[in-house]
This record gives C-alpha cells, structure tokens and sequence, in this order.
C-alpha cells in the first residue's frame, strides 16, 4: 500500500457539503454573442446552394415504395414529368411495373443531402392517390408531409365509416375550412388522410384528425382555430394568453348500455362457510316431522311406499273403470243386430251364440229336430 492511499485511509470518507449538491452547474461559456440579436429568426430554413456541397457523395442512398394497382395507369401517364423534376436535382427514379414499386436514389450530381429524403415523400405521396403537380411540391423548402393512419383508430367498420365522412363533411366544406385555417393540403383516401404544409400546419391537422376518430367533431377544434387566428392579427393581444377566450366544450357522456352490477366485496376469512341446513333438519325445526301422517301427507319415505302398493293393487284387478264402461255398449248392441235378421238360420245361429247356462240345456237344444225349432 502506497503512501496516498494510506493517507485516505486515515481522513476517512470525504464529507460531502449539502450546499454543494444543489450548487447551480457554472455558466462560464455562456457569454453573449453580438451577432445573436433579435431580429434573427432562428426558425427561417436557408435556401441551399449547390456551392455547399460541391463534391459527390461517397455512397448512394435509395428508398423504394409500393403503390396499389389502381394507380398504375396515373403513375405510367405522370412518370415523365416525375422524371424530368426529379433529374433537376440530381436524383434518379425508376417504376417497376411488374412489382408494382417506384424507387429514388442519388447519383453523382446529387449536392443537397436533403433532397433523397424529400424524393422519398414525393413517392409516397404519389402511392397515396395525391396528383403529380401537388405531390411535387415537396420538394420545395418549407413544404412537409404527414401520412395519418387511421385505419386502427377505431375497430367497428360502420363507425370509422361514418366518421371519415364527418371529417370530410358535406360536399367537403369541413375539409375545405381546415385546409384555409392549417394551409394545407389535405386529402382523406382509404385508411390513411395525407397532409402537405408547414410543420404546424401539420401538426394542427393530425391533432384534428386523431380527435375525430376519438369521437370529438371537427367543428368545436375549426371553432377553436379560427378564434386563434383572429388573436393572432390582433397586435394587443399577440403576446397574452388565449386561454381565456378559447371556448370549453363539456364532453356529454351518453351511456348506451346499462351499467355492470358490481358485486359488493366481502370481508375476507380464512374459515369455510356453515353448512346449511338440509330438509329434514328444517322440518324437525318447525316440528313438522313429528306430526301425525294425517296432518302431514306425503310425507317420508312410508307415503311413496303406498303409493306404489297401491298402484299395484290397481293393476291386479284388472282395467280400469273407463275401459268397461266402453265395453258394455258394444255388448248390448249385438242382440240387437242379430233379432233384426230373419230366418231359420238366423234363429239357429242367434240360439248358438247365445251362451247356455248349463250342459243340459245345451244338449237339449242340439237335440231338437229342425222342423220342430223352425215351427216354434
């Protein structure tokens, strides 16, 4: 152990101040610059010059893009043009027909760094069913884009339906005031809204766009904006707060479906529950099962016993009641179709079937002659 260190050892840990911890950072480069005044604008984009980068870039940058194949005749027809504005700033372009892509990239004489990036919306935007003469405004300094998807804001089709419309409005007119209030241009097609403008211009347009999928009309932020647009002309009150005069909508929650019945908790306890009385329990509690089997019928086991001995009793004698009261006309009603034939035969044939009494009397019957029976 060297001698610093055991120095340390002895003064013990370092004693930090607790001013020292809450001590301002030093602002010792922080001087002020003469050229910095206020009449710079520090926001104000410098138009480039190709003396800024006179040598060519060490690689080549490119970004290729999908279109859908509807737009395949408009991109074929409007290629040319996109070719010649494209080669005016040293970018090369190519469309692929049978993959459906169109591709930028740099070359040689490409000097602004910026410009494959601004190539690269250009090419979106075309993808984006926006007309060639609008899309190439991209490239001019200033001038941003803004794809918004909107298509995963809101899950039932019927409703993101109806409130792309309401962003449109009728014949367009909502979309037309928020292009005069934002400048920008704004085009809602399919699952997306495509914007090109200033950076807040745009930034005003996804906000109004976002809320109007989050069920918030855009007439209350079109109201708002235009307030906000007349303070800004007003010179008194350019630098004060707006709060005050911009409106407060209050949001009206209209329920639709009724409200989940919660259930109300429970002290927690770590013992089961009783175990609840069973049947025979309540009517010994009530005193029912000790009454008499006439005051209490059917009661216990012995009723349903009697019950089945009496049912097999029932089908021991025999049918029912209903089935001979059914049998007894049609035993009555054949003597009668039998004295209404006529005839030897019919007298010995109604004698036979009717029944004899005893052995006797049958064999007397058989005996008599049939002269002797037809003369009585």
């Amino acid at each position: 152990m060297d001698a610093d260190s055991k120095a340390k050892k002895q003064r013990g840990p370092v004693q930090i101040h607790a001013a020292s911890k809450h001590r301002r950072p030093r602002r010792r480069y922080r001087k002020d610059k003469p050229w910095d005044t206020d009449d710079v604008d520090h926001w104000k984009l410098e138009e480039w010059k190709p003396e800024h980068s006179p040598g060519a870039f060490l690689e080549e940058s490119s970004f290729a893009t999908l279109f859908p194949r509807y737009r395949e005749g408009y991109i074929r027809e409007a290629w040319p043009i996109v070719t010649r504005t494209l080669g005016k700033v040293g970018v090369a372009c190519e469309l692929n027909l049978i993959e459906g892509s169109m591709t930028v990239a740099t070359t040689r004489k490409t000097s602004d760094p910026y410009v494959i990036l601004k190539a690269r919306d250009l090419i979106k935007l075309l993808a984006r069913s926006i007309p060639a003469a609008q899309a190439m405004k991209i490239l001019d300094d200033g001038v941003h884009c803004d794809v918004i998807k909107i298509g995963g804001l809101v899950r039932n089709r019927d409703r993101f339906v109806r409130r792309r419309q309401r962003l449109v409005g009728p014949d367009g007119a909502t979309l037309k005031a928020l292009e005069l209030l934002t400048e920008c241009y704004v085009l809602v097609q399919g699952n997306t809204v495509a914007c090109m403008g200033g950076i807040k211009g745009l930034k005003t347009c996804r906000k109004v766009v976002e809320e109007c999928f989050r069920n918030v009309h855009p007439i209350y932020n079109i109201k708002i904006l235009m307030i906000k647009r007349e303070l800004a002309n007003d010179p008194e009150l350019k630098e004060e707060d707006w709060e005050r005069f911009l409106p407060k909508f209050a949001k009206k929650n209209v329920q639709t479906k009724k409200p989940l019945k919660t259930r109300p908790t429970k002290a927690y306890t770590p013992f089961p529950p009783a175990q609840q009385p069973s049947k025979v329990d309540l009517q010994i509690e009530s005193g029912e099962y000790f009454a008499p089997e006439s005051a209490a019928p059917g009661r216990g086991r012995g009723d349903a016993d009697r019950r089945r001995r009496r049912a097999r009793r029932e089908r021991r004698r025999g049918p029912a009641p209903e089935e001979e009261a059914r049998a007894a006309p049609q035993a009555q009603a054949a003597p009668d179709a039998d004295a209404a034939a006529s005839g030897p035969d019919a007298a010995t044939s109604a004698a036979r079937r009717r029944p004899a009494k005893t052995a006797r009397a049958k064999k007397a019957l058989l005996s008599k002659k049939p002269s002797a029976r037809v003369a009585r």
